[in-house]
């Protein structure tokens, strides 16, 4: 498990490491025990009242384009530092207005067992064509948890980052 202490050294460590010009927002940072996920908030495109939807959203696909091309070299440098300093891979991300571009990302295996009627829903899934494996069908699983239990689960982390807090303070503690 990563602790909200391990985030806050990582954040720590991008927000200072990362050009001014990079952030027009502070990084969003994301840990986990294979991956660091950074992603950069970019000025928004400029473009004058009335521009159509599909114009805006263009504009802001060719924004993150640029922005992947332009800091390529630097943000793999910056990489490299972070994943001897961390170890675990770093991927990066750019925001521009409501436009989010994942560049890079880490797909790591998660195996689990199952028993008959959860095996039936992933290859249901399957056969309706939603997913091509049960693999996938996983993923999309815990995708569409992750989406409509966000609340849920952001008070489940609150509250294991206060249990870490009150380990901390108990008998033991250096």
């Amino acid at each position: 498990m990563i602790t909200h202490e391990g985030t806050e050294k990582v954040r720590g460590w991008f927000t200072g490491r990362l050009p001014e010009e990079w952030k027009v927002e502070p990084p969003e940072v994301t840990v986990d025990r294979e991956e660091i996920t950074i992603v950069l908030t970019v000025a928004d495109v400029d473009l004058p009242d009335g521009t159509s939807d599909a114009e805006r959203s263009e504009a802001r696909a060719g924004r993150a384009k640029a922005f992947r091309e332009d800091t390529r070299k630097h943000r793999i440098e910056i990489a490299r530092e972070a994943e001897h300093r961390f170890d675990r891979k770093v991927s990066w991300a750019v925001r521009v207005g409501d436009r989010t571009e994942l560049f890079t990302h880490v797909a790591a295996p998660a195996m689990t067992r199952l028993r008959q009627p959860e095996r039936l829903v992933l290859d249901t899934l399957v056969e309706a064509g939603v997913a091509r494996s049960r693999a996938e069908a996983l993923a999309w699983c815990v995708k569409l948890v992750g989406q409509h239990e966000s609340d849920w689960l952001d008070e489940l982390r609150g509250a294991m980052s206060h249990v870490e807090e009150v380990r901390k303070k108990g008998p033991g503690a250096a």
